[in-house]
């Protein structure tokens, strides 16, 4: 299984990201361990998606790293955003 995650970080940007572990991968999040949201702790996990093809899962997570694929999710979570 594939998995592509949203974490909202303290500055209220996403992180997206793809994993074939995803719950190893938001501990090292949440631990710290990954460069890129380290500064921005505490996370929040606010999405996730399982595909069973790694180029299908690769392929969500390039679109929701689009201009388009971040309104989408906006639009799909915007009641959680509201709050």
């Amino acid at each position: 299984m594939y998995y592509v995650y949203v974490l909202l970080m303290s500055n209220k940007q996403f992180y997206i990201g793809y994993s074939s572990n995803v719950k190893r991968r938001i501990v090292e999040h949440k631990q710290g361990k990954c460069n890129t949201t380290k500064k921005y702790l505490p996370i929040k996990t606010i999405f996730c998606e399982i595909f069973i093809n790694k180029k299908d899962a690769l392929r969500r997570e390039k679109y929701f790293k689009s201009t388009k694929g971040r309104t989408t999710l906006r639009l799909m979570l915007r009641e959680y955003l509201k709050e």
